[in-house]
């Protein structure tokens, strides 16, 4: 399955989101996970950041403690305008 390419985060495949580096993150949102201790992204985190980047509706359910606010949160710090 692919991705369109989008102007943020663009993922070629489902396997390219094995890393958060493959996400296309901006490089100080990237260092911020990292700095938090997060060395890989969950299955939530896999299938819901870079829609969630995209602007797509987003809809997870999953059990506490998968990554789901990590999901949210990074997917709004991506689409911020720092400038």
């Amino acid at each position: 399955m692919l991705f369109a390419a989008a102007t943020d985060c663009q993922p070629t495949s489902l396997h390219d989101m094995m890393s958060f580096d493959a996400m296309g993150l901006e490089e100080n949102l990237l260092r911020g996970i990292y700095a938090y201790g997060f060395e890989k992204p969950s299955a939530v985190q896999q299938r819901g950041i870079v829609p969630f980047c995209k602007g797509l509706d987003v809809i997870q359910q999953a059990q506490s403690g998968t990554g789901k606010t990590a999901t949210f949160c990074s997917g709004i710090l991506q689409q911020l305008d720092y400038n």
